[in-house]
């Protein structure tokens, strides 16, 4: 996730003080990805220093505001006109876990993939029920909401493909003999805990479920928060 250009996106409507920055990135990306107010004023701190915004001073109030230079407008929009590149190749800590879960002696290699498959099913009925829950008739903010939230669905969709194939692929392996026999997977559990979940971001009126993600974090210190 680039902070650094959603900072600029956001300044171009106009300048900002940091905790506006960070509820209203939270607001129009349906609070997926919470940002840390320290973050926040970090990348600020390298956006000025760059020369793509600049400090405007104190409001009065205790807020300090950044409006962004013609610098840092032309890099926000090559940035919406270019492609997203992901790092090459991306990371994914479950491909990670079952190359080693394949190459471990001991794993029960199928049972990671049950219940590794039971999770992301149930996460994807979670987004199904939220994207059911909003309205026809969308406005600018709940639209990115619900784009959001179709992404982590196509996101689940493909991670349960993909699971499929893995299975299929460990057990033509384990029948030809290049992995050792395991024995058969149990059932999955039946629920997956709280502490699992993934939160789901919907447009506004839509209900919201758990997150797993421990709250973010906020700069304790004064000027942080006079900011």
């Amino acid at each position: 996730m680039s902070v650094k250009h959603s900072l600029l996106a956001l300044l171009t409507q106009g300048p900002r003080y940091g905790y506006h920055l960070r509820a209203e990135f939270e607001e129009r990306t349906g609070s997926t990805w919470p940002l840390n107010i320290g973050q926040v004023y970090t990348t600020l701190d390298r956006l000025e220093r760059d020369g793509l915004v600049e400090d405007q001073g104190d409001d009065g109030a205790g807020h300090r505001f950044y409006a962004i230079t013609e610098a840092g407008r032309a890099e926000a929009d090559d940035w919406f006109s270019q492609p997203s590149r992901p790092s090459n190749p991306p990371r994914s800590e479950l491909a990670i876990k079952l190359a080693l879960a394949v190459t471990t002696p001991g794993v029960n290699v199928e049972r990671v993939i049950q219940a590794q498959r039971s999770a992301t099913l149930r996460s994807l009925q979670d987004f199904t029920r939220a994207k059911r829950s909003t309205g026809g008739d969308l406005g600018p903010a709940d639209l990115a909401g619900l784009l959001v939230l179709e992404s982590l669905i196509f996101t689940a969709e493909a991670e349960i493909r993909w699971l499929d194939h893995c299975e299929a692929a460990v057990l033509r392996a384990a029948r030809s003999g290049h992995l050792p026999a395991v024995p058969a997977a149990p059932p999955a559990p039946a629920s997956v805990p709280t502490s699992s979940r993934i939160t789901v971001p919907t447009p506004s009126g839509a209900s919201r479920h758990p997150a797993s993600s421990q709250p973010s974090r906020t700069h304790s210190s004064d000027q942080q928060k006079d900011r």
